[in-house]
């Protein structure tokens, strides 16, 4: 298990989140579930992480929410994209594909 440091586990946040959202409406616990999985268990959010970045994001007006009762009976709050924050996502996504870019052309060159 690979151990990511706090500050880029932050940084990501953002970006995981409304790439998980561009593929459909979430509420928390699965996306937490969706980010272990994609990252084979490296990345390991918690409730007390998530949801003030969701907070962040719906008061930016990229996302949205709504209550609605799950199958069990609790009350659950989805969250969606909303079209500016699809256009965010993309400007996002243009970012780090340059850093992702840079940092690759850095490392094959220094055969780190």
């Amino acid at each position: 298990m690979t151990t990511i440091p706090k500050d880029l586990v932050a940084a990501s946040a953002s970006p995981l989140i409304l790439s998980l959202l561009f593929e459909g409406e979430s509420y928390g616990y699965a996306i937490i579930a969706a980010v272990r999985d994609l990252s084979d268990g490296d990345i390991c959010w918690t409730d007390g992480m998530l949801y003030p970045v969701m907070h962040r994001l719906e008061k930016q007006g990229l996302v949205r929410s709504r209550w609605e009762l799950s199958d069990v009976g609790r009350r659950r709050k989805y969250y969606r994209l909303t079209p500016n924050g699809r256009t965010v996502l993309e400007q996002e996504r243009e970012q780090w594909l340059l850093v992702h870019s840079t940092l690759e052309k850095l490392w094959v060159k220094s055969h780190v």
